[in-house]
């Protein structure tokens, strides 16, 4: 997937923040080589062929799993990091908690730049700080999912996540994996949280609840939420708990 970063301040152009910009990429190849469905060779794909068990996995490995099985409850199993293979067979792919785990992780080290805002982008997901709480929050648009030329809203985000899932750019790759199906009345949801894994678990979880994203979402702690439906109608949806300052859908 795409991986751009954006920096605005102290580091924004000298070593340092170079620096932190290529640990923040060795993050990410670091966990594409544990998680990557599409390396015969990766961590998960042994993993999935029995070749090691859990014990002998990395540790992230059971946090992911961790992770999805929390969600899997969550969602009333909506979202699940295994999905239908052959006749009668599971696989195990947990690109649905991977992507935005992996994107906060990698943003560890730009959070040591003193004096400097970020956006790190990981395939459209987004994590963001902003250090002056009176400062200029990052803008984040959200795609039409029927036109992605289009924008339907725009997140401020000053510190926080945006993350998005739909069908828009891969096709139909997220089921409802209590029926196997992709999820119907529904094209896209955005969900912004305070991190990337929680924003981007969601998103998904809520995808795959089709005419269920809404009320669904109205559950979840600290969140605010976008879901467009296959009509191109919207509806803006606030969490539990309190919002993030600043990340209000425009």
């Amino acid at each position: 997937m795409p991986i751009s970063l954006a920096l605005r301040g102290r580091h924004a152009a000298d070593p340092e923040g170079r620096a932190a910009w290529t640990e923040a990429v060795a993050v990410l190849r670091a966990a594409d080589a544990v998680f990557s469905t599409y390396r015969s060779g990766s961590v998960v794909s042994r993993l999935g062929r029995g070749e090691l068990t859990l014990a002998e996995c990395p540790p992230e490995v059971a946090e992911v799993l961790a992770l999805g099985a929390a969600a899997t409850r969550d969602s009333r199993g909506a979202f699940d990091v295994y999905r239908a293979g052959g006749v009668g067979e599971e696989v195990f792919d947990p690109s649905g908690v991977v992507k935005g785990w992996a994107a906060e992780r990698a943003a560890e080290p730009l959070r040591t730049l003193a004096g400097t805002d970020f956006c790190l982008s990981a395939g459209g997901d987004l994590v963001c700080r902003t250090l002056d709480p009176d400062g200029a929050p990052w803008r984040i648009g959200i795609e039409d999912p029927r036109d992605p030329r289009r924008l339907v809203a725009v997140v401020p985000v000053r510190s926080g996540a945006v993350a998005t899932s739909g069908s828009a750019h891969r096709g139909q790759h997220v089921v409802d994996a209590r029926t196997g199906e992709p999820p119907s009345g529904v094209a896209s949801v955005t969900v912004v949280a305070p991190s990337l894994t929680d924003a981007d678990i969601d998103a998904t979880a809520a995808y795959a609840l089709g005419p269920e994203a809404a009320d669904w979402l109205r559950t979840r702690p600290g969140r605010t939420g976008l879901v467009v439906r296959s009509d191109g109608s919207t509806t803006t949806v606030r969490g539990e708990a309190t919002l993030l300052p600043g990340a209000a859908i425009a």
